[in-house]
């Protein structure tokens, strides 16, 4: 009985001294930042860490790192922008952010005073600095600028209504970013921006984050003005704002994380697969093929040459995977992939269906890695966005083929199809078709809209990670709509005309633009060769078109007085 008694108090004294060392460990995180703070002087730094010594005391080093981080207050992150189709597709493997997000996120951007009108920005010359990097000029005269001049670049916008704007900005009401509650909104480094955010300080519209100026000026017909100051200044803050948390993005099939910068604002990184040099292998299907950092960079800077302004901005970054990865991140997922390479690189490889694992480890050198940042669209909550199949999806099966493969007279099954039997949205799938084509992606299986727009606005052009796979091979297979269907926007045609031509040739404007990023050079030689043959190959199809059908019924008139008003894609 004694022996019993004494095995009972054996057991509350373990029980006991059990959940103080639960409470100290939950404790000394806090209490170290908190005495870490006075001595921050290398907080921001972002050098590169000695992996050698990592690979010496790494179970030290992550026990240290967890404290150094403050490992997460799962209820304080709010994610207030999505780059997804799916409403809870921006969650992360956090269960408990999930369900903090939704409300929270929608109240304080109503302080904003966006409900749904008019807000224009002032225009001024797109030729600066984008994106911190270097600026070209061609023996002096700069081809992207005289680009940009150009008439057919200077078409004016139908004016704009309370209808066409994505967000309206009351100027009544101010915008408090502490009114938020989050501390991640805070300088945790000091007070040196203190001023900037305080909440004693009114911020105007005009001083609203970049990100959230890119927001406002959404509108029924593009992302961006052409001369819009804020893309510069967006683009910039891409590479240049601290990185304070990361999480893996659920959903798709490879390797993304959503980056939170100190101005809150929300970025998609993907980080470098393959080298610049390396193509697509033959064998390879288009389903499985990689998703390449430099293609989502190159593809938001063509659709920029080409004047769709479709894409959302994206700039490359070289991220030290350790002090902006591992040592940031909210995900315990992504943290215990981490781990130190036999060459003394460190690397990780998080978790998603395709080329997560031990061998698909993305590794830097040491400890630096390339990558896309893609600024987030606003959130589901607050632009709902529409998913719509894409007529001329491929099968994504390794033996079947799809109805517009086999059958000729497929477009005209579809021009009967709402959405595609008025208004422009057959206009809008050709200009995808011909973007992709220049490209060489062939994985567009869906495609997005915002939905408050209703049928009569732009396709959003995201997901492009899977182009410029194949310099050597042009994959006609992607013009069939383009073949099949006959029609294409003057605009476009005019444009690609243009940039067949010598002194506005499309390679050397991607070249120039290319060398603003800071990851430049973004594509080799034979890359930028392939845009200006596929661009022949596409003339050669409207001209083909053109021939059998005649001018008036391919090319569509949109550069009248009333741009907004068009003849339906079956008129003839």
């Amino acid at each position: 009985m004694i022996l019993f008694r004494k095995f009972r108090v054996l057991i509350l004294m373990v029980f006991l001294v059990a959940c103080t060392m639960h409470i100290m460990i939950d404790l000394l995180p806090k209490l170290e930042k908190r005495a870490a703070g006075a001595d921050s002087a290398d907080g921001g730094c972002q050098c590169a860490h000695h992996p050698a010594g990592e690979a010496q005391g790494w179970g030290k080093q992550r026990a240290r790192s967890a404290a150094e981080a403050g490992w997460p207050n799962k209820h304080t992150l709010r994610i207030l922008q999505d780059f997804s189709n799916e409403p809870s597709s921006n969650l992360t493997s956090h269960s408990l952010e999930k369900i903090t997000a939704a409300g929270d996120r929608a109240e304080s951007f109503r302080r904003t005073g966006l409900s749904g009108g008019k807000a224009r920005e002032d225009h001024k010359p797109l030729i600066g600095d984008a994106s911190g990097g270097r600026t070209v000029s061609a023996h002096g005269v700069s081809r992207l600028s005289a680009l940009f001049e150009h008439p057919l670049y200077k078409v004016d916008l139908p004016p704009l209504t309370d209808d066409d704007t994505l967000f309206n900005v009351n100027t009544d009401i101010r915008f408090y970013p502490r009114a938020t509650g989050n501390q991640a909104w805070h300088n945790e480094e000091g007070n040196e921006d203190e001023d900037e955010f305080s909440p004693t300080t009114e911020v105007t519209a005009e001083s609203y984050p970049n990100w959230l100026r890119f927001h406002i000026g959404i509108n029924r017909y593009e992302l961006y003005s052409r001369h819009n100051p804020v893309l510069d200044a967006l683009l910039k803050d891409l590479v240049t704002q601290r990185i304070t948390s990361v999480a893996m993005k659920s959903g798709g099939t490879q390797l993304k994380l959503i980056m939170t910068f100190q101005n809150y604002g929300q970025a998609l990184f993907k980080p470098m697969k393959q080298t610049r040099e390396q193509e697509t292998p033959p064998d390879f299907f288009y389903f499985s093929d990689f998703e390449r950092h430099n293609a989502e960079i190159a593809a938001f800077h063509l659709d920029r040459v080409l004047d769709f302004r479709r894409v959302p901005p994206v700039a490359g970054r070289l991220v030290n995977m350790t002090r902006e990865i591992r040592d940031v991140t909210r995900d315990k997922k992504l943290w215990r992939t981490f781990f130190i390479s036999p060459a003394n690189n460190v690397c990780f490889y998080g978790e998603c269906s395709y080329y997560c694992s031990t061998e698909h480890a993305l590794c830097g050198k040491p400890d630096q890695i390339e990558g896309s940042l893609a600024a987030f669209l606003p959130d589901l909550n607050l632009a709902k966005r529409k998913t719509w199949r894409n007529p001329w999806r491929r099968s994504y099966h390794k033996r079947k083929k799809a109805e517009w493969e086999v059958d000729p007279d497929y477009c005209d099954e579809v021009k009967q199809t709402p959405p595609y039997d008025r208004g422009t949205r057959l206009l809008d799938v050709m200009d995808m078709t011909i973007f992709d084509f220049l490209m060489g992606n062939m994985d567009r299986h869906h495609y997005e809209t915002f939905e408050k727009f209703g049928n009569d606005t732009f396709i959003i052009h995201l997901d492009n990670g899977r182009g410029f796979g194949k310099h050597s091979h042009d994959e006609l297979s992607i013009l069939v709509p383009l073949s099949q269907c006959c029609r294409v926007r003057k605009s476009t045609y005019l444009r690609l005309q243009l940039l067949a031509k010598e002194e506005y040739k499309l390679s050397s404007l991607m070249e120039e633009s290319l060398l603003r990023d800071r990851l430049s050079p973004v594509l080799i030689q034979p890359h930028l060769r392939a845009m200006d043959r596929r661009l022949r190959l596409v003339l050669q199809v409207l001209t083909g078109c053109i021939e059998k059908e005649g001018y008036v019924n391919v090319v569509e008139e949109d550069l009248g007085k009333d741009t907004a008003t068009h003849r339906g894609p079956g008129h003839r």
